[in-house]
């Protein structure tokens, strides 16, 4: 199956993903700029990632536009977040990217990244310091928000190739 694999990355983490389903699918790997410029037809298969924001995925309109010209293609959208895959919050984030039509249309995954502060652009940095003070300074914080302000305090790194699996199943479903 002549796969496509489109990415949208900040830090990297989503770059690596994409990276790693190409080269395990044996498909062609393209940053988001790059295949807005090709002709996608001769795929069978078009994968589109991006990374999590705000609980939308990132760049995922291009994708979302260009699904009914796909329609006779397998199409796979998955999003790199800082969550772990254990989340109760992942699927919930995942769906509302799509409407029902959408659903029938499309195969959606969730990949555990991590946060680069490093490699952050200083608007998303600042917005992430913003949130992190916001959750310090809640009175009553949940054992879950207690949690979430250990793990994005700082940088890190929880990305693994296993976490493509699934992907790679669908596809060859």
């Amino acid at each position: 199956m002549k796969t496509a694999v489109i990415y949208y990355s900040q830090t990297g983490f989503t770059k690596r993903y994409a990276q790693w389903i190409a080269d395990a699918a044996e498909a062609d790997c393209f940053e988001l700029s790059e295949a807005k410029k090709k002709d996608l037809s001769a795929y069978d298969a078009i994968i589109y990632g991006g990374w999590a924001c705000a609980g939308g995925i990132s760049k995922l309109s291009w994708f979302k536009e260009n699904m009914d010209k796909w329609a006779d293609k397998k199409l796979i959208a998955f999003c790199v977040g800082g969550s772990p895959l254990d989340s109760p919050d992942i699927e919930s984030a995942l769906r509302q990217n799509f409407n029902e039509s959408e659903l029938q249309k499309v195969n959606v995954f969730y990949c555990p990244g991590g946060f680069n502060y490093e490699k952050m652009p200083a608007p998303s940095k600042l917005l992430m310091k913003l949130f992190i003070k916001t959750l310090k300074a809640k009175k009553s914080k949940t054992a879950a928000e207690e949690e979430m302000i250990k793990m994005i305090s700082s940088s890190y790194d929880i990305s693994d190739p296993k976490y493509i699996d699934p992907i790679l199943k669908c596809l060859q479903n």
